[in-house]
């Protein structure tokens, strides 16, 4: 019989990833005020994702989530939250286009801040200080001071959070995201005119079918549709405090609800199922996400699917499969015989980001597209030889021009990833390689439509 579970429970529970407060008292403060503050999400909106997820799982949808691999204080502003949601509306444009299913839009945004570390001390020159673990726990800066973890920025990473989860249903509301205004959502076209292009000719086919529509006079029925997008806010449940301070009760079910994001999701580093993440990740009722590298048995698998989706609700939990494009042809079929065998209601995501970062000649951190586009390709045809369905792409992205992973439209070589990378942690595609991304998974979704219209003629 399952333990008791309340929003405390996690404490009795092996924890990894976590930082060492040096005044625990400070520590109790912060999260005794965090605890007062205003929800950042509300339970019914959870709920609307929970739904939309599980026509993700049944084919019937198709998710997208990304965003930063981790949110600066330092870069925060309206300009760049802009850019980054603009890259979604382009991305999810192509992707309905190909596919004719909703896009669901998950950003890592409004509190993806903590990152885990492969270490918990970082040594240069002789100098050993605490690893960098995202803002919201520490500094980037390799000094004491800034090394030292510091729980007053949980209230800064909150505030920022507010602002943005503001700004950007502002934008999914307000009539930046109509598609009228579909032509301007991407905004990097003088680095490749050939995509630029080619995202144009899709917009404008668009827009010759809502002309059509309106012919009609079906514009009442249209525009709800055409106006505005669901866009919701996730990021992984590293920093447990934080997240506890702002679970909340929902006042119509009496469930549980972590209301610093509609879905958030366990680590590769933190998912033992005896642990204190997925204790806390068990008992809220948002939709959760799980992340599956190349050591996830298919034991370990079916376990943490029974601890955490007890009652196989679809939309619950989402398996997002980071292996590498050299791992995962060998280790994800298993995975999906194993969930499948066991009639589990899960929607499978590829993460080809995590599993394909690699050092450059200069020592940097950086990700060959070539291999993204392999594991996604790779992923899509796994699926669809299994018969089931793949349902979503996780990506570290920005709208920002860096240059951190290699090759794409740009042609990013090693001598261009000094010229902008800026990324606090790892490195993330920039406007240009997203939307070629996406271009690229419409083509296999587009396959996979047309096989499944073939199957059932």
């Amino acid at each position: 019989m399952a333990q008791v579970w309340s929003p405390q429970s996690w404490r009795s529970k092996p924890i990894s990833q976590v930082p060492g407060y040096p005044d625990p008292a400070a520590l109790s403060a912060v999260e005794a005020r965090l605890a007062t503050h205003p929800p950042l999400v509300f339970a019914g909106e959870a709920r609307n994702l929970m739904g939309a997820l599980a026509q993700a799982a049944e084919g019937k949808a198709f998710l997208l989530q990304g965003g930063d691999c981790a949110e600066s204080f330092a870069e925060f502003s309206a300009n760049n939250i802009r850019d980054t949601f603009c890259v979604f509306l382009s991305m999810a444009t192509v992707l309905t286009f190909a596919a004719d299913v909703p896009v669901v839009k998950i950003g890592r945004i409004a509190g993806q801040f903590a990152k885990p570390r492969s270490d918990d001390n970082e040594t240069r020159g002789g100098v050993t200080l605490p690893s960098y673990r995202g803002d919201i726990i520490n500094g980037e800066e390799f000094e004491p001071a800034a090394r030292k973890p510091d729980p007053a920025r949980m209230l800064s990473a909150y505030y920022q959070a507010a602002a943005t989860a503001n700004l950007v249903r502002a934008f999914a509301s307000g009539g930046y995201a109509d598609l009228s205004r579909a032509q301007h959502w991407y905004l990097d076209d003088h680095h490749h005119p050939d995509l630029s292009n080619r995202y144009k000719a899709v917009v404008s086919r668009i827009d010759d079918g809502i002309g059509f529509m309106k012919a009609f006079r079906l514009q009442d029925a249209i525009n709800p549709r055409t106006s505005a997008v669901d866009f919701y806010f996730s990021h992984e449940a590293l920093l447990l405090p934080y997240e506890e301070a702002l679970t909340r009760r929902d006042s119509i079910s009496g469930d549980w609800y972590d209301t610093s994001a509609h879905m958030i999701w366990i680590g590769d580093r933190t998912r033992e199922p005896a642990n204190a993440h997925v204790e806390f990740c068990r008992g809220v009722k948002n939709p959760i996400g799980l992340k599956c590298g190349p050591s996830m048995s298919e034991d370990d698998l079916l376990k943490l699917i029974a601890i955490l989706n007890p009652d196989n609700i679809p939309g619950r939990l989402t398996l997002i499969c980071r292996f590498g494009a050299d791992k995962v042809a060998e280790k994800l079929p298993r995975l999906i015989r194993a969930v499948k065998k066991d009639g589990r209601k899960v929607v499978w995501s590829c993460d080809p980001m995590h599993g394909n970062t690699i050092k450059s000649a200069s020592g940097v951190k950086t990700r060959p597209f070539e291999r993204i586009l392999k594991e996604v390709k790779t992923f899509f045809e796994l699926h669809r030889a299994e018969g089931t369905h793949a349902g979503g792409v996780h990506l570290e992205m920005t709208g920002q021009n860096v240059t951190e992973c290699l090759g794409g439209a740009q042609a990013i070589s090693e001598d261009d990833l000094s010229r902008q990378y800026d990324t606090r942690c790892d490195p993330r595609l920039n406007a240009s390689q997203a939307l070629e991304l996406a271009f690229l998974t419409a083509e296999l979704m587009d396959a996979q439509k047309k096989k499944d219209s073939r199957l059932s003629a």
